[in-house]
């Protein structure tokens, strides 16, 4: 069409130039009514001033122009231009010159069209008379090739940004941001379980869940060019301006959250999650591949580590990720090597301190490492598969164990959705009852709400297989997955857990759990359920969920976790009655660790070791007779400065209060809300390798960051020890 108009648009201009189109006969007004006439475009004449002479007929109706065209001018029938781009009407009409397609909008019943318009001037003896001109409607094509190109930058099936465009706009951002060092945050987010929808429900039905998963990552955001689909069950998000970790785990927890909510599919329910990996420019690095291979290593690390959570990138996933390796080979031996262990950790009735039963847990003692924690374990198992092994093995020593302890405690064992789902598990509880020969009653299984994750008659049938043996069912850790009453209402349980988280934060005074426990604690009294509370520490939350009317309590308020030799001794008479010992408050969960860190003071640099950590304090060693009070910058790595003050100090030991508690590391630890770059560290001179042979002074200079000096005396400055 453009080429014929084109064409066309010479001759009759040419044509035009010599006969007075209106009024004019002949070839040349036949020829530019034809031309009308078949919808290929419309003519226009200006006079000197810009004022209409002359608008086609089709044009006229189009720009709403009904009556005389005199007075009108040929600017005022299109919308203004947008932007500073020199190709404007009104510029080259200005400019007195030949134009050509120059691309303006008109607005008629809020109905918005484009229309491309090229003119050339009039010359009467060498003076400017106006111009001669041709427009076409080209809103079709605009539109057209808007939707291409949308097509090409998103995703057909989500709308939300494709890889491409996404991956563009991550460049430009980081490019455009490099010169001020300003931070950009992207999160790598993969579903959990998506694949197992796609095969059980079909690529239709998988589908509709990415759209719905889609929208929901919208929500959360808040800015749909902000999240892509990079393909399958894949999505990124860029957050431009925001390298504050507590707002990012927070964003981080309410995709989890919202993501792992249920889905309506065709009438049928199905549940996913989701595992985020979060990488930070430019503490993480500067270039788009470098953030992004960092990110997806934190993804990894953080499916690795359990799924259905959030991790943020640090220099050690490399290492971490070679140390998972080796103790997952490791575990494979563990259990013939006689290294596993079942310790139990008593459950206590809250109104009279005696044990009522315990809970099984499952310890590894490595030859070399000593102790590794089940939460660093528990993961590699269940993702190697050697959870179902492990599960048995825990199982049938819990029974075994219980079988020659006086009286008639229970032990809980927990079923991880893995066991749950085989099909051979009830022959398993089946056969560890019959070969110790305890009543059935004893046995308690703890199952998460993760066994709900394929409904139907396969996990109803597995209910009533295990309840047919007559065990007893626990739901565990209610209230941090799926939770629904309809679990409640169909599966047969004769406990809830109520999980420590919820615990933790239920004394604070502005703390929403109370209510939460209060209704958990109501719910199951109306279902003829017990509850019991885990983690339970510190006599505020004992007296809390006396106050609740929790059933049984479970915590080191009362004990940790104990070998079975430990907890037969106890048990002296078949009854064993605990007095409840821990602190009188709830304090934030400290981390016993040995880690060189370093600390700022007075424009010096101290290396120090860091033996525990919380949200709200340190302990550190290597500095001898600090005044309490004294203020100090602790340097804890990888950009992470935090101000603390010495509110303990006894000989080499110093405890530190911290002015800005730290966040969640998304992975069971903690790091501080807010990093400095690498380029503030090295201009405020801070060592980019902690040494021990002393202090280090920091320089200062002009316009470059300078750390807080504190004022302390010098005279023990001299007796600080290299950590």
């Amino acid at each position: 069409m453009f080429a014929k108009g084109r064409a066309l648009f010479g001759q009759a201009v040419s044509a035009a130039a010599k006969v007075d189109v209106p009024s004019g006969m002949g070839d040349a007004a036949a020829l530019v009514r034809a031309y009308e006439s078949l919808g290929l475009g419309s003519f226009w004449k200006t006079d000197s001033e810009g004022c209409l002479t002359y608008l086609s007929s089709a044009a006229s109706a189009a720009l709403g122009v009904s009556e005389g065209l005199a007075g009108r001018r040929l600017l005022d029938l299109f919308l203004r231009p947008e932007g500073e781009s020199e190709r404007t009407l009104p510029f080259v009409m200005a400019r007195k010159g030949r134009f050509e397609r120059v691309t303006v909008r008109s607005e008629r019943a809020g109905e918005v069209r484009w229309w491309s318009v090229s003119g050339e001037p009039r010359q009467v003896g060498g003076e400017f008379v106006g111009f001669l001109g041709h427009c076409v409607d080209i809103t079709t094509e605009r539109l057209s090739a808007e939707e291409n190109s949308h097509q090409a930058l998103h995703d057909p099936l989500t709308g939300l940004l494709n890889r491409r465009h996404m991956s563009q706009l991550l460049d430009k951002t980081l490019t455009a941001f490099a010169p001020q060092q300003r931070s950009c945050a992207t999160m790598l987010i993969d579903l959990d379980r998506f694949k197992q929808v796609n095969d059980t429900m079909g690529h239709a039905a998988g589908d509709a869940l990415l759209q719905q998963v889609a929208d929901r990552m919208v929500r959360v955001v808040g800015d749909k060019e902000r999240v892509s689909r990079l393909g399958g069950d894949e999505f990124q998000i860029i957050l431009p301006d925001q390298d504050d970790r507590g707002v990012l785990g927070d964003i981080a927890t309410s995709l989890i959250s919202s993501i792992s909510q249920p889905y309506s599919i065709d009438g049928n329910r199905c549940i996913i999650g989701a595992s985020v990996g979060v990488a930070i420019s430019p503490y993480d690095g500067d270039g788009k591949d470098e953030l992004l291979r960092n990110a997806d290593l934190a993804l990894y690390a953080a499916k690795g580590s359990g799924r259905g959570r959030f991790r943020f990138f640090c220099p050690d996933l490399l290492k971490a990720a070679e140390d998972r390796r080796l103790l997952e080979e490791d575990l494979h031996d563990a259990l013939e090597k006689g290294e596993l262990e079942v310790h139990y950790q008593p459950v206590v009735r809250a109104t009279s301190n005696i044990v009522t039963g315990v809970e099984a847990l499952v310890r590894w003692n490595h030859p070399e490492h000593g102790m590794i924690s089940p939460a660093r374990f528990i993961p590699i198992a269940e993702e190697s598969k050697l959870i179902k092994v492990i599960g048995e093995w825990v199982l049938r020593q819990a029974c075994a164990d219980a079988a020659h302890w006086p009286g008639n405690l229970r032990v809980a064992v927990n079923v991880s959705a893995v066991q749950f789902a085989d099909e051979g598990f009830p022959a398993i509880v089946a056969s560890a009852l019959a070969s110790t020969q305890i009543d059935p009653d004893r046995l308690e299984l703890e199952i998460t709400e993760g066994v709900f994750l394929q409904e139907g008659c396969t996990t109803d049938a597995r209910f009533n297989a295990l309840k047919g043996l007559g065990v007893r069912l626990a739901l565990d850790d209610f209230g941090t997955g799926y939770s629904s009453l309809s679990y409640l209402k169909t599966a047969p349980f004769d406990k809830i857990k109520i999980d420590q988280s919820f615990v933790r934060g239920a004394t604070g005074a502005d703390s929403r759990n109370r209510a939460i426990i209060a209704a958990i604690v109501a719910l199951a009294e109306a279902l003829g359920m017990d509850t019991t509370a885990e983690g339970i520490e510190s006599f505020d939350q004992f007296e809390l969920m006396k106050q609740l009317k929790v059933t049984l309590v479970q915590g080191y308020i009362y004990s940790q976790p104990i070998p079975n030799d430990e907890f037969v001794a106890n048990l002296a008479g078949g009854q064993w009655e605990i007095e409840p010992v821990g602190p009188a408050h709830q304090r934030h969960e400290r981390q016993a660790m040995y880690r060189r860190v370093g600390v700022v003071h007075d424009n010096h640099y101290y290396p120090v070791v860091l033996r525990n950590l919380s949200a709200s304090g340190a302990l550190i060693e290597g500095l001898t007779d600090v005044p309490v009070g004294t203020t100090f910058v602790l340097d804890l790595g990888d950009g992470q400065l935090t101000v603390a003050t010495v509110r303990r100090s006894r000989k080499s030991q110093q405890g530190l209060e911290f002015e800005t508690m730290l966040v969640s590391d998304g992975n069971g630890g903690m790091c501080a809300r807010v990093r400095v770059s690498p380029y503030q560290l090295v201009a405020a001179g801070v060592p980019q390798n902690m040494r021990g042979d002393g202090p280090h002074l920091i320089g200062q200079a002009d316009g470059k960051m300078s750390l807080p000096a504190f004022g302390m005396a010098t005279d023990w400055k001299a007796r600080s020890e290299a950590a």
